[in-house]
């Protein structure tokens, strides 16, 4: 009786431990399902259409300077973390050489145009020529024919009647040779001015090739941007295609972001992206869209691509490059160098656009170098005009000589 009766207290004060503890299991599974419901609905309302990653870089274009002739390096007007200007000299090399080799060609280009002009006058002198040739023609078949009608009164003997005929002939055979050498001069400078002809063609390419190698002695800033990886010293002897420096445009620069494979089934080019760099923490928020994919995975493009066809095989989940495209203001007021880390956080909502095709092109141009080509053409046009002389006057006198012997025929 008294072991029964002392059991009973001892099982009475159990049962609000047990509900207790079952009312804080209760409440803990309530937690979880309430908490993985969140989850859920978090998912498929916010987290599914985000994509992110923390393997993202800014990357750019490092521009590269480098000699397009061979030369002593006589002068270097930059070095790293300077800020150059579109078209600014940055190393100069000795143009002694290149100077003489142009003086000469400009010196053959003169005297080419010269010779040109030459042939142009001859051939108003041939065309002279010519006029009296046909003169003296017109006067010895004037003079024949005159004397057969007075043969006929037996005035003129037979042998002054050969003597004109001669006279004729001689005529004629003149006339014909004037007009061989004016045919003659004139296939030399047919339908064709000085400028054009192919001896001062020929003599201007050769300016052309000179005065560009001696323009190219000074290698000019490509691009505006912060000179880097400069390792080229005064008195180095250079050749072309040598890197000098490099000139990194820091407001053309962008995002490429390592997506894994498994993150890109809704990403389309043309939707925004949120990113943040390591330089400016989560205080400052770059804003910037997807431009284009790259045709392969990194591994794909690597220097050692992994061989997979081995008894070895381990599954990696690959990772795509994404380029990103930065807004220009955002750039100007927080400025980014290449290499920097970043976070990048795709917003997938909309996903009108491509995967692969019609990724805009972009386009990298300088007009540096089309300057030297202008200023030879410019050089060029200043020989030609110092050489070849007037050539309205020529025409007039000739014309004027052309009009003279004909005047004379006539009057004969």
């Amino acid at each position: 009786m008294n072991a029964q009766a002392a059991s009973i207290p001892i099982e009475q004060g159990a049962q609000p431990v047990r509900s207790r503890r079952r009312a804080v299991l209760a409440l803990i599974t309530l937690g979880i399902v309430v908490i993985a419901a969140a989850a859920v609905v978090y998912y498929l309302l916010v987290a599914r259409y985000y994509e992110s990653t923390d393997d993202a870089y800014v990357n750019g274009n490092v521009v590269q300077v480098t000699p397009q002739v061979t030369g002593t390096v006589i002068a270097v007007n930059a070095d790293n973390t300077q800020t150059i200007k579109q078209g600014q000299p940055l190393v100069t090399l000795d143009p002694a050489d290149a100077r003489i080799a142009l003086q000469q060609s400009e010196a053959a280009l003169g005297q080419t145009v010269r010779q040109v002009h030459t042939l142009y006058v001859d051939t108003l002198q041939y065309r002279a020529l010519l006029a009296q040739r046909k003169a003296d023609l017109a006067r010895a078949q004037d003079d024949y024919r005159r004397r057969l009608e007075i043969a006929k009164s037996g005035a003129v003997s037979t042998e002054e009647i050969t003597h004109a005929r001669d006279a004729l002939s001689n005529a004629q055979a003149a006339y014909d040779a004037a007009n061989q050498q004016l045919a003659a001069n004139q296939a030399l400078t047919w339908n064709v001015s000085i400028a054009n002809h192919p001896d001062v063609l020929a003599a201007a390419a050769k300016v052309r090739d000179a005065y560009l190698a001696y323009a190219r002695n000074t290698l000019p800033a490509p691009v505006t941007g912060y000179v880097a990886q400069r390792v080229v010293q005064v008195g180095q002897r250079v050749a072309p295609g040598t890197p000098l420096m490099a000139v990194v445009p820091l407001n053309e620069i962008w995002v490429d972001a390592n997506f894994k494979e498994v993150q890109l089934q809704h990403m389309r080019i043309g939707q925004p992206v949120s990113l943040h760099a390591d330089v400016y923490g989560s205080s400052v928020t770059y804003h910037g869209h997807v431009v284009g994919f790259s045709a392969g995975t990194g591994s794909a493009f690597a220097l050692l691509p992994p061989q997979n066809a081995t008894g070895n095989w381990i599954k990696i989940v690959q990772r795509l490059p994404v380029r990103i495209a930065l807004d220009p203001q955002e750039l100007q007021a927080h400025p980014l160098r290449i290499g920097l880390s970043v976070l990048a956080e795709v917003d997938l909502h909309n996903e009108r656009g491509a995967a692969l095709d019609n990724a805009p092109n972009t386009v990298y141009q300088t007009p540096v170098f089309a300057d030297y080509g202008a200023q030879a053409n410019g050089e060029i046009a200043r020989i030609i005009a110092q050489n070849a002389g007037d050539d309205a006057l020529p025409a007039a006198v000739a014309a004027r000589a052309v009009h003279n012997a004909q005047h004379v025929a006539v009057a004969r």
